[in-house]
């Protein structure tokens, strides 16, 4: 059935005929007489026998109801508001749980900084903490999570639903990282993500991670071509390690490190790319602050409504019948007493 209503289990309604038992007499209902006339006419108690029957008949029709599955079918909304589609690709190698610099770093000796590394707090619960507040401050984007190490995870789909992005994120935190990186792989696995949806506004593939790689000739063509063709904007926080270089070197020996080599290969990319280092936790704060001010254009979406199941309506009638019918026989056997 279509339309504003439907049965999730339609073959059941052939039981519906089965309301029609309480109409039909049994062998306890029937009283010999010996001359009918004797008997004084009883209005009430045949309207009262109809009822009984009646509150019967709709007891059972509400069960049989109930176990077809009544219900509004699920729908898609159009919704119009203003943000992006944002994919959040959260590097979740063994890396991530070193630690960053205290946010006091730059004012301490360059000897002794090392020595006050244990100050800092952990890279991935910092990331974590900062994209929960900017879930929480941008109501009308559409996010999407997925972690990565050797190989992607894609733990929730594009929602709106800001709950559900919360808890995901939170649910980053269990466990220990993995020792390899692909981000190749998570790549293309992001940029996949987008190509069953219709483009509706802006998308951003918010890159989260501490290192590199080394990308082969077709992986890097896959990636262009498919930012590309799904006009996908690209920007990576990069939680920079300690004594790690800067990404913006001209230093040419320096293409050798994993995370120079990516950048700068992400440099010549034909859709918008930006990198935010991060040297410490106001870093990360600062860069994702400043994702959520460039992306704030209008967006349209079609939000998912699930669908509403209607049972639990027909078996609470079918409940306050049995309670009536329930109520009704106890009178009956105390006016018989």
């Amino acid at each position: 059935m279509s339309g504003s209503f439907d049965f999730q289990y339609p073959w059941m309604l052939l039981l519906l005929p089965l309301a029609l038992l309480p109409f039909f007499p049994v062998r306890r209902d029937v009283l010999a007489f010996a001359w009918l006339n004797l008997l004084p006419e009883d209005r009430l108690g045949r309207a009262m026998g109809f009822l009984w029957r009646l509150i019967g008949a709709a007891a059972i029709a509400a069960i049989v109801l109930a176990l077809a599955g009544p219900g509004h079918p699920e729908t898609q909304q159009l919704r119009v508001g203003r943000g992006a589609e944002i994919l959040v690709l959260m590097d979740r190698s063994r890396s991530m749980d070193e630690r960053m610099m205290p946010s006091d770093w730059r004012t301490l000796d360059p000897t002794v900084r090392l020595y006050h590394l244990s100050r800092g707090p952990q890279k991935a619960r910092v990331a974590r903490d900062v994209l929960a507040k900017f879930v929480a401050q941008r109501p009308n984007d559409r996010f999407s999570l997925m972690f990565f190490s050797t190989r992607p995870l894609n733990v929730v789909p594009f929602t709106q639903h800001d709950a559900t992005i919360q808890a995901a994120i939170t649910a980053g935190e269990v466990g220990r990282g993995i020792g390899d990186t692909d981000v190749g792989r998570a790549m293309l696995a992001a940029i996949d993500s987008f190509a069953p949806r219709t483009y509706s506004g802006s998308r951003i593939i918010l890159l989260v991670s501490d290192g590199g790689t080394h990308l082969d000739d077709r992986t890097r063509e896959r990636i262009r071509e498919g930012l590309r063709r799904q006009r996908i904007a690209l920007y990576w926080i990069y939680l920079r390690s300690y004594n790690a270089p800067s990404l913006d070197s001209d230093d040419p020996k320096l293409e050798a490190i994993g995370e120079v080599a990516l950048h700068r290969f992400f440099k010549t990319l034909d859709t918008p790319y930006r990198n935010y280092q991060a040297d410490s936790p106001e870093d990360i704060a600062q860069a994702v602050a400043d994702v959520g001010r460039q992306q704030n254009l209008p967006l349209d979406y079609y939000e998912r409504i699930p669908r509403e199941d209607y049972s639990k309506h027909f078996l609470l009638a079918a409940a306050l019948a049995c309670v009536v019918l329930l109520g009704f026989r106890l009178m009956l056997l105390r006016s018989w007493e």
